[in-house]
């Protein structure tokens, strides 16, 4: 399982971007300097800078307007964001909370900038895989917007789009199109068919379209958004660049790799000329480009842009930030795949651990560490490690995502293959049974992942001589990978 990074406009933004209510008042000069340069330095990539220019700002600002006042608040969302960017989330909540707290009280509780309190605070329990705490906080921003501004305005749009993209990543995805939907509809009637973040909403209902496998459908809504983008940004704007990026991961799903390595190569060349060479865009791009050349083979083009990849993550973020780990369990991947099974699993551990110190021991991303490092334990013939990860790993998904998750089918899927290779039968067969269903039910009966549960049951009914069975299924996998192709 590796982090491919399809880049949702989730609305956490610092203050710079217009926010209704914030009095305009006058603000010393080291007040203005200080904020200046942590926008500045947010902007790079640079993060570390930039905390303690934003700390600074927040003490100047509660000397100036107070401790409870609107401005106040702004500057504590700021540096909320900025520990949230750092993958700090301890030290974002109490800030994001206090600033929320501050605007309910001054402005009142149906005030536009509560929504947008509100939403920030429900985007970092996302972050964290805190779900159900994020929801109801979506919800209440989107209801103060709809009220405040009609449902029509941009605002609702944005508070739509975060919404659906909290369902898309449970895997609700019969709830998230109609909120995609709308969320795009709204868009276009207001800002025009043209506009930037009518870009944004074409890319993340395609996203989810990909998500479930209608690539056809997909494809129009990615290139229609990419053409917004460079139309109205020009054609070396980061946020072209993450258009590309996107339906280059299309074509990497299709194993249409021709299509997918010069639109990855050309969001690398943007990033790193927009944004600087040690931006951590560059490193998400590095390590696209490198999951790329893996999934052709070619292993020794692959670790470069891995390596390189970790090592700005490493300085841009800190060592034990999440997207460290990501990369670490990328790199540990393409070790494992090439047989390098002693270099990989200290790496697969230290990402694990990583994930579980930043995110908890029941985070989706800790339950994938454990799924990968069983998966190199089961390759190793180590079945008595792989079991209690695997089963660690199922159990934090279904907890967090819910039991019809098609995650949670992944994870039946290898433990049923564990089993399958133990030759316990019986206990494989009921999960590939379970893992084919969810797939179907949540992903569609043509999707690629459905082929790949009745390849795998197949497998598994010719090893217990049940032929006729294996062949249909067979046949019908074969049915679902031609029309995909």
């Amino acid at each position: 399982m590796r982090f491919r990074s399809t880049i949702f406009c989730l609305a956490v933004i610092l203050s710079c971007v217009t926010h209704g209510s914030d009095m305009v008042l006058a603000q010393s000069p080291a007040l203005v300097d200080a904020e200046t340069w942590y926008k500045a330095y947010y902007q790079q990539g640079q993060y570390s800078e930039a905390i303690p220019y934003a700390t600074e700002a927040l003490r100047l600002a509660e000397d100036e307007f107070g401790p409870d006042h609107p401005t106040t608040a702004r500057f504590l969302n700021d540096l909320a964001f900025l520990y949230q960017a750092q993958g700090k989330y301890a030290e974002a909540g109490p800030l994001y909370q206090r600033s929320l707290a501050i605007w309910e009280k001054a402005l009142g509780p149906e005030h536009p900038d509560v929504a947008k309190g509100l939403n920030n605070l429900a985007s970092l329990y996302q972050d964290q895989g805190k779900y159900a705490e994020a929801e109801p906080l979506y919800r209440r921003s989107l209801a103060i917007r709809e009220n405040a501004f009609g449902p029509e305005h941009p605002n609702v749009a944005e508070s739509l789009n975060n919404l659906a993209d909290l369902f898309r990543v449970k895997g609700n995805h019969t709830e998230a199109e109609p909120l995609f939907q709308r969320s795009l509809a709204i868009r276009e009637r207001t800002l025009g068919p043209e506009h930037p973040d009518v870009a944004v909403s074409l890319n993340n209902l395609a996203e989810l379209l990909r998500a479930l496998g209608n690539y056809a459908q997909a494809e129009p809504l990615y290139k229609r958004s990419l053409a917004i983008r460079e139309k109205t940004l020009g054609p070396e704007h980061p946020n072209l660049a993450t258009g590309l990026n996107n339906l280059a991961l299309l074509y990497r799903d299709q194993g249409n790799f021709t299509e997918a390595v010069p639109l990855y190569q050309r969001t690398l060349v943007i990033w790193e000329k927009a944004l600087g060479p040690e931006h951590p865009k560059v490193a998400l791009a590095l390590n696209n480009l490198a999951g790329l050349y893996q999934d052709q083979g070619k292993y020794a083009e692959a670790e470069p842009p891995f390596q390189r990849s970790l090592a700005i993550m490493e300085k841009a973020l800190g060592p034990e930030h999440p997207n460290v780990a990501t990369s670490l369990n990328n790199l540990g991947e393409l070790f494992w795949v090439q047989g390098n099974y002693s270099e990989a699993e200290p790496v697969l551990q230290r990402s694990l651990a990583i994930w579980e110190k930043a995110l908890g021991p029941e985070h989706p991303d800790v339950a994938m560490g454990l799924n990968n490092l069983a998966s190199l334990y089961q390759d190793q013939g180590k079945y008595a490690e792989a079991g209690p990860l695997y089963q660690r790993s199922l159990a934090i998904i279904e907890k967090v995502l819910g039991p019809e998750h098609p995650n949670v089918a992944a994870s039946l899927n290898n433990l049923a293959l564990l089993y399958q290779a133990k030759g316990n039968y019986a206990e494989a067969e009921p999960l590939y049974q379970r893992s084919l269903a969810i797939r179907e039910k949540a992903l569609g009966p043509e999707h690629p992942d459905v082929a790949q549960s009745l390849e795998n049951y197949a497998a598994l009914l010719r090893e217990t001589g049940r032929d006729d069975g294996a062949a249909e299924m067979e046949d019908r996998a074969k049915a679902i990978r031609a029309k995909v192709e």
